[in-house]
């Protein structure tokens, strides 16, 4: 990090965050567990990869003005990239209003519902009229260029730990498609998950430091699991991190996977931050400007660098500009490989080059000869403590690139652009830009859609279905010893059916437990498909060990062949030999195994039916029985 970020050091060498002006906020987005999607009758199924459009549409979007007259700019730029957009619809997922060929249907009620209990939840003040509205949107992701979006509570409040964190909007608003394929010029959607039920939660920017932003993060992602209502699996959750620091920018993240890893991605994103003020000071010091695109094809007519010598047979052209005061800078590393070049270069891909070229990179990899660097140097005007940047491709192409690079390039004099970028996993910091910082002026009202009115029903409902994370933890706590199986239930989508068996059936509460835990996590990992078996299914087999037909290792067994077979549990006991042994029986099983065994002990016949049985008897009973006799 930066030594200005080291100032910021408190005594115990930890970082001040509120002295450096840390201000976060979150974006969680999650999609909701309805049968259809929230405007039409379509299914909520996402589908495989290996799954056959029936056909395609192509678009070309443009940006509108929103109801208070003004074009977002995040929506201009967008447009100014010029990409068309191809649509795999499918038979079944996907119908005229997807496509919007036809107009929305009547707003989904569970969707409704399951939003009004997760802001009851938040204690938010709830809408009483709600107003569907179109949100522009035209980086493709919708075939219509805007997504439905209505507003659901406002002003609602959570308290993780010491802090409390304010809520001021919860929405209910329609999924994107999902992204096939991309090029500079072109992007393939799939519209099987578009319009699936969606919210979006957004807390205020009091988050404190990065740690409690990845607390807040978990307590949201518990409390949505809770409902019981929402979707599982990657992509279902997603995490927006809106962060800024002193001198710095506000910066949206998009697209962090992983809740636990928000506090890294902060981290990394102060330090990039921090060192692009720190470039900020040393150019204004040295006084530095960035020059214009100068057309240098004319340098390279015998070129052996392969980048430009490829753009050139294509009769392409290679721009150059000039950096004056920029020396070093470029090649500074702001983040994990990540470097002032990189942010520049990120810029000039937009406009469909494979990159750029930087004086701060070593020459002898890109086979650029002295005489040839010479001859740029001198033609650019360049001094000692000045960079250049080159960059090929087609005319316009590269002319645009060129144009896209100088504006970020003349940022860098004034500190840290405000961006939207996305989150690189594998780095744990952000990987690109990707537009500008959205605004309000993408919004207008859905003229198709009537407004809907929440009536006291509708609240009392809400609040009977709020999730409360204390009352959870509390019940749980009460019936199990584990801390760690608590915790894992509390965020497991079986909690609900812990909840019905254990009070249905005179059962171990903590047996039941570690079954839907630990024991389904273990035969996952075995590559046992256990999460294809209903719940039904599930809640019965305990009922057959309720009731003494099945012991606590054939269980495991049990669940193996359920998530293989349909048959019907009984069937399935007698066909894996899973029946339990009890009563009389184990007793004759006792004298049949002590036969011809004379002198053997207790523990030795133990062992010995054990080996044998281990799935058929239970071994509290057989101690029992061994006992007595």
């Amino acid at each position: 990090m930066a030594k200005e970020a080291e100032n910021k050091n408190n005594n115990n060498g930890q970082i001040d965050y509120k002295a450096l002006g840390f201000m976060c906020g979150l974006e969680i987005h999650q999609r909701l567990a309805t049968s259809e999607k929230l405007f039409c009758s379509c299914p909520t199924n996402i589908l495989g990869k290996s799954a056959k459009p029936i056909a395609a549409i192509s678009r070309y979007q443009r940006a509108v003005a929103g109801e208070l007259g003004s074009v977002d700019k995040s929506a201009e730029f967008e447009q100014l990239r010029a990409r068309g957009f191809s649509y795999n619809v499918f038979d079944g997922n996907t119908c005229l209003v997807d496509i919007d060929e036809e107009p929305p249907h009547e707003l989904n009620s569970d969707a409704l519902e399951i939003a009004l209990s997760i802001a009851s939840a938040m204690q938010m003040q709830i809408i009483d009229e709600m107003q569907i509205m179109r949100k522009g949107v035209i980086d493709g992701s919708d075939p219509s260029a805007f997504q439905r979006t209505m507003l659901v509570g406002l002003n609602g409040k959570i308290t993780v730990g010491k802090h409390e964190i304010g809520i001021p909007i919860i929405s209910l608003e329609e999924e994107s498609s999902g992204i096939v394929s991309t090029t500079s010029s072109s992007v393939i959607y799939s519209t099987d998950r578009l319009a699936i039920p969606l919210v979006e939660i957004d807390t205020d920017a009091s988050i404190p430091d990065p740690r409690t932003a990845k607390d807040v993060a978990l307590y949201l992602g518990t409390m949505l699991r809770l409902t019981g209502r929402v979707q599982r699996g990657i992509g279902s959750i997603r995490q927006d991190v809106n962060m800024s620091i002193r001198d710095g920018a506000r910066v949206e993240i998009k697209g962090v996977q992983e809740l636990g890893l928000i506090d890294r991605f902060l981290e990394n994103e102060i330090k990039r931050q921090t060192n692009l003020i720190m470039i900020k000071k040393r150019l204004v010091s040295a006084k530095a400007e960035v020059g214009r695109a100068t057309d240098v094809t004319d340098l390279f007519p015998n070129t052996k660098s392969e980048i430009i010598l490829d753009n050139l047979k294509n009769g392409g052209t290679v721009f150059a500009f000039m950096l004056s005061g920029f020396k070093g800078m470029l090649g500074l590393e702001i983040n994990p490989n990540r470097r002032l070049g990189t942010e520049i270069s990120d810029y000039a891909r937009m406009a469909g080059v494979n990159g750029i070229i930087h004086s701060d990179e070593d020459m002898s990899k890109y086979s650029i000869s002295d005489q040839e660097l010479s001859d740029l140097r001198k033609k650019l005007g360049m001094e000692r403590d000045d960079s250049f940047i080159i960059i090929a491709g087609k005319k316009e192409t590269a002319k645009k690139a060129a144009e896209l690079a100088i504006w970020r390039a003349n940022y860098s004099l004034k500190g840290v652009p405000k961006e939207t970028r996305m989150a690189h996993d594998n780095e744990n910091c952000t990987s690109k830009f990707l537009r500008p910082l959205p605004t309000g002026s993408r919004m207008y009202p859905e003229t198709d859609i009537r407004p809907v009115l929440v009536t006291d029903d509708m609240r009392k409902t809400a609040m009977k279905l709020a999730p409360d994370i204390e009352k959870e933890s509390k019940y749980l706590n009460s019936k199990i010893r584990s801390n760690l199986i608590v915790e894992q239930l509390i965020t497991s989508p079986k909690l609900q059916l812990f909840k019905s068996i254990t009070e249905e059936m005179k059962i171990d509460p903590e047996f039941v437990a570690n079954i839907l835990t630990q024991k389904f996590t273990e035969l996952r990992r075995n590559g046992i498909n256990v999460d294809s078996i209903p719940d039904s299914r599930i809640l019965e087999a305990f009922r057959f060990y309720a009731d003494g037909k099945i012991t606590k290792q054939g269980m495991d067994e049990l669940l193996k062949c359920m998530s293989k077979e349909d048959s019907s549990i009984a069937e399935l006991l007698v066909k894996a030999k899973l029946m339990r042994i009890k009563g009389k029986d184990l007793e004759d099983l006792i004298a049949s195994e002590r036969k011809g065994r004379t002198g053997m002990g207790i523990d030795e016949l133990r062992n010995a039916i054990m080996a044998k049985y281990r799935l058929n008897v239970d071994g509290s009973e057989l101690n029992s029985l061994l006992s007595k006799k």
